[in-house]
């Protein structure tokens, strides 16, 4: 069975101090959780405080970007070493907001997934569609294409340390989430096309969550898909009483 990965998205939200009372909230509800692995994704000026605060609970730091570059005259840049620095063990990569606002490519997104691996980082690498490839019936080659271009250079051993978020990008801030049967369709197409790229272990072993308006509403009807393992949480997870509940999510 694969361990399912609840990972909070904080985005451009909280600062140092409101982060502290933030993740000391969600520590006391999550305390004693062992399924799902938990990570939350904070600014990075909030990083290296709360990296004390998550020692010795279930709460893991993931970071909401990275560098491909070690070191250099890149301005404005975080490389992979210094997230690792603060105690960092995963890192979101091809966030669609990142795709969208920043214009970042696939070749962009492939050389962060890379350079996040090679610091011994976990990827959370981001794929989805917009509404109108999903109205013209795009999504699978859109995903398809992110998944190629994206996962180019690594190899079957290191897909163990990936893990892929599919957030149909329509459904990111908008209140409206693909239902459980629209997610689990793409979810299983992604786990095919990994089969096709690495073969049966890697396909069958990497987790791949759904990241999209996810909530305390539609958290179990989710994941009793049998293709989504997690879920990559944006909004509700700046609320530690709704975080917990999804982190909570009812097995079946």
């Amino acid at each position: 069975m694969i361990r399912p990965l609840i990972a909070g998205n904080w985005k451009l939200h909280n600062t140092t101090r409101q982060a502290e009372v933030l993740i000391m909230e969600l520590r006391e509800l999550v305390k004693g959780v062992d399924l799902p692995e938990i990570a939350i994704a904070p600014p990075f000026t909030a990083m290296h405080h709360l990296s004390h605060l998550v020692a010795g609970s279930p709460i893991k730091l993931c970071a909401q970007d990275v560098f491909w570059e070690k070191s250099g005259a890149f301005t404005g840049e975080i490389s992979a070493e210094m997230l690792r620095d603060v105690g960092c063990e995963y890192v979101i990569v091809g966030h669609s907001e990142r795709r969208a606002t920043f214009h970042e490519t696939d070749e962009v997104v492939n050389k962060k997934l890379l350079a996040a691996l090679r610091e011994g980082l976990k990827p959370i690498f981001c794929i989805g569609e917009t509404l109108e490839e999903r109205e013209m019936e795009e999504t699978l080659s859109v995903v398809k294409r992110q998944l190629n271009e994206g996962l180019k250079g690594v190899l079957d051993g290191q897909m163990k340390d990936v893990v892929i978020a599919y957030e149909p990008i329509w459904a990111i801030g908008t209140g409206r989430a693909a239902t459980p049967e629209q997610a689990e369709d793409v979810h299983n197409a992604v786990r095919n096309y990994l089969y096709d790229i690495f073969g049966l272990e890697p396909a069958r072993g990497t987790r791949i969550l759904y990241g999209g308006s996810v909530k305390p509403e539609n958290i179990d009807s989710l994941m009793a898909q049998p293709n989504i393992d997690g879920a990559l949480v944006g909004g509700a997870s700046l609320k530690a009483p709704d975080f917990a509940r999804i982190i909570r999510f009812q097995h079946t």
